[in-house]
C-alpha cells in the first residue's frame, strides 16, 4: 500500500486548476475557473474550480472533490491507480509499505521495442500484416512487432545485460531440457497493457505452420488473462465517451475495428469472458456489444458471455458474424456501413441466451421439447422477478406452449443451482468452475485426475467433461461463494486433491494380500513416487 506520508507529499505538489486543465479547457471567471461539466452534457458552464479551496464542484449534476477525485472520475481509475497516474504526471515518487514491491517493467518494455524493430526488417511478417489490411499507422498505434528465433531473443537479453531471471518472471523466456528458450518464436507480437498503460505481456500470432495459431504470455505476477482486455488502454476514452464497448475474440479484430473508426473495441485474451473481467467492463457503465464469429466456438462463447452479462444486469447484446466473416474481414472488404448497422442492432443478451438454449433441441420431439423447457426455466429463474415475467412469454412462444407451463419464480442467486449449500465442497466446485470458465485448462485434469478424487462432486465433473451437457453448470459462474482459480492456484488445488486419493490407494494395496508380493512391491514403490512428487508440488500422470 502507498504510505500516508507519501500521499500527503503528492497532494502538496498538486494544484487543482493545473490538474483539471490537462483534461478539459478551463476559463477564468473572477477568483475561480469555469467549464462545461465533463460528467454530464451541458451548454452553459456550471462546473467551477476553486484554486483557493483546491476543489471542483458542478452545480448542474452535483459532482465534486479534489484533484485525485477528479482523475478517478474522469479516467475511471481506482484510488491507487489515480495516485500512480498523478505521481507520474508530476514526477513525484510514491513510497509503499515495506512488504510492497513494485514490478519494474523496463525489461519487457525493451523487449517490446526490440520486437517492433525486428518487424521493420522482416519482409514475411510485414507482408502478412499488409495482406490482412493492417496499415502502418495501426502497426505503430498498437506497437505490433515480430519475434524471430529463440536465439535472437536470448542474445538480445544478454547483449543488453538484461536479467534473465526477470525475463523468465515476465514469461519472455523459459528453461527446458536443452537450456533457455524464448516463448515467442516466428510470431507477430501484440503487446498487452493494463488500463493504466503498463505493458505486462504479449499475444503472438504464428506466420508459419504450427498447431497453436495464437499463444499468450503465461500467467505471471502482472499478467492474468482473465482480468485483462486487449486494447483497453487505447479504447477507454472512446468507451467512456460513447458509453459502449465492443468485445471481440481476437487481436486483429481489435486492430482493424480501431482502424475503421470503432475505437471502443477490445478483445478477450484467448479465453472466455469471466467474472474477473466484469469490474473492468463496468468502468464507465457502458453497453457491452459482443462481436463474435458465427462458428460453433463463437456461438458457444457468446452464449456463455450472455449468461454471465445478463445475470449481472449489463445492457447490450450479441452480434454474430456469419459466412466465415469476422469483424476484421468486414473492414478489409470495405463493409463498414454494414458493420456499423450490425453493431447498432445487437440481439439483447436474454433473448440470445433463450434462443441458444432452445436451438439445442429438436422441439418437434416431445421429450426434447420438455428438456428445452426445463433448461429455459432454469435460466429464467436466475433473473430478477420483472425480467422473468417479461421473458416467460418469449419462451412460451418459441416452444409453442401455454404461458402457464413456463415457471416464473424468483430464486436467490446463491440457491439458483437447487443445491443444498451445506452439501457443497467449495474447493471441489472452485476447481470445476475454473475449468468450466476456461476449458483450455482441461488438459491438467484429463491426464492427472480421476473422478474418484472428487468426494462430493463427481457428477459435476462428469457433466463438465461432457461437451454436450456442460452448459448445465452455468450456475457455478453465478454462485457468489465460489471463485475462479488462476492456473497456479488450480495446479495447487489439484495436487491437494490427489494426495488423499493416492494415500488411500497405498493403504489398500499394502493390506491386499491377494496380489503377488513382487507386483505389490512395484505398485507400492510407484505410489510412493507419486506421493513424493505431489508433496513437492508436481502433478502426476494417472497412467504412470
Amino acid at each position: 500500500m502507498i504510505t500516508k506520508d507519501s500521499i500527503e507529499n503528492l497532494k502538496s505538489h498538486l494544484d487543482v486548476v493545473d490538474v483539471i486543465s490537462q483534461f478539459i479547457e478551463l476559463k477564468k471567471t473572477g477568483a475561480n475557473f469555469k467549464a462545461c461539466c465533463p460528467f454530464h452534457g451541458e451548454d452553459t458552464p456550471s462546473f467551477v474550480v476553486s484554486p483557493a479551496k483546491q476543489i471542483y464542484h458542478c452545480f448542474g449534476c452535483g459532482v465534486g472533490g479534489d484533484s485525485i477525485k477528479f482523475v478517478m472520475e474522469y479516467e475511471k481509475l481506482s484510488y491507487p491507480e489515480s495516485l500512480e497516474k498523478l505521481a507520474s504526471m508530476y514526477n513525484v515518487s510514491l513510497e509503499h509499505d515495506t512488504n510492497y514491491k513494485k514490478q519494474d517493467t523496463t525489461l519487457i518494455t525493451k523487449i517490446n521495442q526490440y520486437y517492433q524493430k525486428l518487424l521493420v526488417h522482416n519482409k514475411e511478417a510485414s507482408q502478412y500484416l499488409s495482406s490482412r489490411g493492417i496499415s502502418n499507422s495501426s502497426i505503430e498505434k498498437f506497437e505490433i512487432g515480430y519475434a524471430s528465433n529463440s536465439n535472437d531473443t536470448i542474445n538480445f537479453l544478454k547483449s543488453n545485460f538484461l536479467n534473465l531471471a526477470d525475463a523468465k518472471e515476465f514469461g519472455i523466456i523459459d528453461s527446458g531440457e536443452n537450456g533457455l528458450y524464448a516463448r515467442f518464436i516466428n510470431r507477430i507480437t501484440f503487446p498487452i497493457y493494463t488500463i493504466t498503460g503498463n505493458i505486462v505481456g504479449f499475444g503472438g500470432r504464428i506466420i508459419t505452420g504450427h498447431n497453436a495459431k495464437y499463444i499468450n504470455s503465461p500467467q505471471t505476477k502482472l499478467f492474468n488473462k482473465s482480468r485483462l482486455l486487449y486494447g483497453y488502454h487505447l479504447a477507454k476514452d472512446s468507451i467512456y465517451k460513447n458509453k459502449s464497448v465492443i468485445v471481440t475474440e481476437g487481436y486483429l479484430d481489435v486492430v482493424m475495428l480501431h482502424q475503421a473508426g470503432f475505437t471502443n473495441s477490445v478483445a478477450t485474451l484467448g479465453t472466455a469472458l469471466t467474472n474477473e473481467h466484469l469490474p473492468l467492463l463496468k468502468r464507465g457503465e457502458p453497453k457491452i456489444i459482443l462481436a463474435y464469429d458465427g462458428d460453433s466456438a463463437g456461438l458457444n462463447a457468446a452464449y456463455k458471455a450472455s449468461l454471465l452479462l445478463s445475470h449481472s444486469n449489463f445492457l447490450g447484446g450479441v452480434v454474430i458474424f456469419k459466412d466465415g466473416y469476422d469483424p476484421a474481414d468486414m473492414v478489409v472488404n470495405d463493409k463498414i456501413d454494414q458493420l456499423n448497422e450490425m453493431l447498432l442492432n445487437p440481439i439483447p443478451f436474454i433473448p440470445y441466451t433463450i434462443d441458444f438454449i432452445i436451438k439445442k433441441y429438436d422441439i418437434e420431439d416431445p421429450l426434447q421439447k420438455q428438456q428445452a423447457l426445463k433448461e429455459s426455466n432454469d435460466y429464467l429463474q436466475t433473473l430478477s422477478p420483472i425480467l422473468q415475467e417479461e421473458y416467460a412469454t418469449l419462451i412460451a412462444r418459441k416452444l409453442n406452449l401455454n404461458n402457464n407451463l413456463v415457471q416464473v419464480k424468483h430464486f436467490d442467486t446463491q440457491k439458483s443451482s437447487n443445491v443444498n449449500l451445506s452439501s457443497l465442497d467449495i474447493a471441489e466446485l472452485n476447481i470445476i468452475r475454473t475449468l468450466y470458465e476456461d476449458d483450455t485448462l482441461l488438459y491438467m485434469v484429463q491426464d492427472n485426475i480421476v473422478k474418484d478424487m472428487f468426494q462430493t462432486h463427481k457428477q459435476e465433473l462428469e457433466i463438465l467433461l461432457d461437451e454436450d451437457n456442460k452448459d448445465k453448470l452455468v450456475w457455478l459462474s453465478l454462485h457468489e461463494q465460489l471463485k475462479t482459480y488462476t492456473q497456479d492456484e488450480l495446479k495447487r488445488q489439484l495436487v491437494l486433491l490427489s494426495i488423499p486419493y493416492y494415500n488411500k490407494q497405498l493403504q489398500q494395496i499394502t493390506q491386499d494380500k491377494d496380489i503377488d508380493f513382487r507386483r505389490r512391491t512395484q505398485i507400492i514403490r510407484a505410489l510412493k513416487d507419486k506421493l513424493r512428487d505431489l508433496k513437492s508440488g508436481k502433478l502426476v500422470n494417472i497412467q504412470n
